[in-house]
């Protein structure tokens, strides 16, 4: 070890260089790859909503003959593995940190739970008397726009552009696919949806590469 380690900054501005890359190397260690934020999702919604098309397209066609149950078995697998992922990677970097930050996203993930719990148990009360195509458009655009809205508030919460931004971009386009009709909207959220979650990923990603 170097003693002129154990010597003080020889100037003001020495030190606070000192302490502005000491603290960028801590938000460093502190913020996951936010490739394990992203893509996981993004993959389970190209997949899984991309099975949807291809096995319930619009005006009752069939693209690709497949069980019924199994685009919305590997949509959900995939949607767990997605939030698995993210709640190791949350784990690991975030498991130190504590006061407001750690209570906003404790407060964060219960909105998550909740809100998907509740509107889930609504729709599973209301979809069993509509069509099949409708139910299904149903269920699909009511849990995209809960992501959407839930994405903006999240943005909001940490003033986080990236975030916020995705949120409106999912807001428009599920409203696109809605207005679309059945089998349409499951090719947009598949095509722009998880698509553009992966590009918002890959951004993020090289933002933080790029950061002093």
């Amino acid at each position: 070890m170097n003693a002129d380690d154990d010597l003080p900054p020889p100037d003001a501005a020495t030190a606070l260089q000192l302490i502005q890359e000491q603290r960028a190397s801590a938000a460093r260690r502190l913020e996951p790859d936010a490739r394990l934020q992203y893509w996981p999702w993004g993959v389970a919604w190209l997949v899984g909503f991309g099975l949807f098309f291809l096995r319930f397209s619009p005006d009752g066609r069939v693209l690709l003959r497949l069980p019924d149950w199994l685009p919305l078995t590997v949509l959900f697998v995939l949607l767990a593995a997605a939030a698995a992922v993210q709640a190791v990677a949350g784990a690991r970097a975030y498991g130190q940190v504590s006061g407001d930050s750690a209570r906003r996203g404790r407060w964060y993930g219960c909105a998550w739970a909740l809100g998907s719990v509740t509107v889930y148990a609504v729709l599973g009360r209301v979809s069993g008397h509509l069509p099949h195509d409708l139910a299904g458009l149903l269920w699909s655009a009511t849990a995209v726009g809960l992501t959407g809205a839930l994405h903006m508030a999240g943005g909001a919460i940490w003033l986080d552009r990236d975030l916020f931004r995705l949120g409106v971009w999912i807001s428009v386009i599920n409203l696109a696919g809605t207005f679309a009709g059945p089998g349409w909207h499951a090719l947009v959220i598949a095509i722009a949806g998880g698509g553009g979650i992966l590009v918002a990923g890959a951004l993020a990603r090289a933002r933080q590469r790029h950061q002093p």
